[in-house]
């Protein structure tokens, strides 16, 4: 059985994606592939930047043979955790394109992932398989200004569930997980903040987040998601939540 683990993370370049390739690093026995449109100086041997935009789909195609290697692991992680919060207006004041662009974010380009997951790995009984899509709590209810944003998660956790009843079916062995981080101090939440109050009736209350340090750290979020990663057996529902552990 072979020692290393191969973990595949998207949105590698800030946030929680960057802060998880950072502790999977150091824990020194597994190989990292990060995914961002930035590029990234990562100073690792066990780690391999590749550099794809996730909204422009014809290009992530092109690039899955990269994404996944075809060798023995002794795990093998998913993680898409790139995403993007969208244009953030009331219906009627949104342009057109937003719609698809943040689906082609938030859900087709995780959803394209999963299936080459599956395509490649569903045969490596040997290997433990897991792949965690990250959510959000929008994904449960209605958030004025966040339309597109809410509905691409919603879509995210069925995807996931979907995901994970075929595998039971299949019985392939692997883990499908989707799960919301909490509020994170990431660059989406700069973004939120910087919207005007007529567009999202929430803006004083993510201000007063920040304000107040109510927000989580990317590294906290990154080491809860590897905590689940580590203890999947303990959790045996498809959706989760990190405030629940």
């Amino acid at each position: 059985m072979p020692e290393s683990s191969l973990y595949i993370v998207t949105g590698s370049s800030k946030g929680i994606g960057e802060a998880m390739a950072d502790l999977l690093l150091q824990e020194g026995d597994c190989e990292v592939i990060g995914i961002s449109r930035s590029k990234v100086q990562r100073e690792s041997p066990n780690y391999t930047h590749l550099e794809v935009d996730l909204g422009q789909i014809d290009e992530l195609v092109n690039k899955l043979g990269d994404i996944f290697p075809k060798k023995e692991f002794r795990k093998i992680v998913l993680v898409n955790n790139a995403g993007w919060i969208g244009e953030i207006d009331h219906f009627g004041n949104l342009e057109d394109q937003s719609f698809k662009n943040i689906f082609e974010i938030n859900t087709i380009a995780p959803a394209i992932l999963m299936n080459a997951f599956v395509k490649n790995y569903r045969d490596f009984v040997g290997s433990e398989r897991i792949v965690v899509n990250i959510s959000s709590g929008a994904a449960k209810k209605s958030i004025d200004g966040w339309s597109g944003y809410s509905a691409s998660k919603a879509a995210l956790d069925m995807l996931t569930k979907t995901a994970q009843l075929e595998a039971e079916l299949d019985d392939n062995g692997i883990r499908f997980f989707s799960v919301a981080p909490g509020v994170v101090d990431t660059a989406m939440q700069t973004e939120i903040r910087s919207a005007s109050e007529d567009s999202f009736s929430s803006l004083s209350k993510f201000k007063n987040l920040k304000k107040n340090n109510h927000l989580s750290s990317p590294q906290q979020a990154a080491e809860k998601l590897l905590y689940l990663i580590n203890h999947s057996d303990r959790f045996s529902e498809v959706l989760q939540d990190v405030r629940d552990f």
